[in-house]
């Protein structure tokens, strides 16, 4: 139980309501920010103004899974207030709170830094990305289905990256029926991907494998579908890209091409908010039972 834990949230969609609820059941004293506009109502819980005061006695801090933006501005869709996290905030917050967010961007590390706060990026953790990959997987097959006329069971299908979310994705449209390449840059993982029925490559030739491709997924952060090798796909192909903003893919250039290519970061808030809450909640509930175990200096 999180008796006598405060836990402020701050912005956020529809997966912080799951997460709300869930810290609420198991006896935390949650107080919002940012969430005016909604309209249900939780037993025992407080809603407050994003204020220095309102942080002065917090356990633990909750962000979106966006985290904060480079520019102090925290997300909620429950709101029609700006909501600008900064450093009178930070230095309001008690000497042991963390801030939980998705991700965080540079800005954010530096203020938690800067004043000392600890801060946990749950999409790090492995439970969180892997549980997190299917309803990724999921909406990333729903796109492919609604832009594309062809049927993934026979596709000629492309998965750049082989880690938690690549995995999901190519076990995925594997179960479907589809001819699955895989963009691996360790021997391991090539070896494991074709242990599993794919054709690995390397990602170094990349280039040479996309000539026939009917669907790309990728899943790597860095600019890996470059205009050379958007040259090269079929006009007919759809690019999928699953990596943070801004994605590893040319954008500009397949446009100019006339190939579709869609950033989709955040897909398991879109398409399965509340599993998406449910996975963050699980994960933020033992992580903040286990501070409570240890004590509150």
């Amino acid at each position: 139980m999180l008796t006598g834990i405060q836990v402020t949230f701050i912005g956020g969609d529809a997966r912080q309501l799951e997460v709300i609820e869930q810290l609420s059941e198991l006896d935390a004293s949650v107080q919002l920010i940012g969430f005016d506009n909604l309209q249900s109502s939780y037993n025992g819980v407080t809603r407050a103004k994003l204020l220095p005061e309102s942080l002065s006695k917090s356990d633990a801090v909750v962000l979106p899974a966006s985290g904060m933006e480079d520019d102090g501005q925290v997300m909620s869709i429950f709101s029609s207030e700006e909501l600008i996290l900064d450093d009178a905030h930070m230095k309001a917050l008690p000497g042991h709170c963390k801030i939980y967010t998705g991700i965080a961007k540079p800005n954010l590390k530096m203020l938690c830094g800067k004043n000392s706060v600890g801060l946990v990026e749950l999409f790090e953790r492995d439970d969180v990305a892997i549980f997190n990959s299917i309803p990724t997987a999921e909406g990333a097959l729903m796109m492919a289905i609604q832009n594309t006329d062809i049927t993934i069971h026979g596709s000629r299908s492309m998965v750049l990256g082989m880690g938690r979310t690549g995995l999901t994705m190519a076990r995925t449209l594997q179960g479907l029926g589809a001819k699955v390449k895989v963009g691996i840059r360790k021997p391991e993982h090539y070896a494991r991907a074709w242990e599993m029925g794919f054709e690995p490559f390397y990602i170094r030739d990349l280039a040479e494998h996309v000539k026939e491709i009917d669907l790309i997924f990728n899943t790597i952060p860095t600019m890996i579908i470059t205009a050379q090798i958007i040259a090269k796909i079929p006009h007919r192909a759809l690019i999928i890209d699953l990596a943070s903003k801004p994605g590893g893919t040319d954008f500009r250039f397949a446009e100019k091409r006339g190939i579709k290519a869609l950033l989709a970061p955040g897909l398991p808030g879109i398409v399965a908010p509340k599993t998406a809450g449910r996975i963050i909640a699980r994960a933020l509930s033992s992580l903040l039972m286990e501070d409570a175990g240890k004590g509150r200096n």
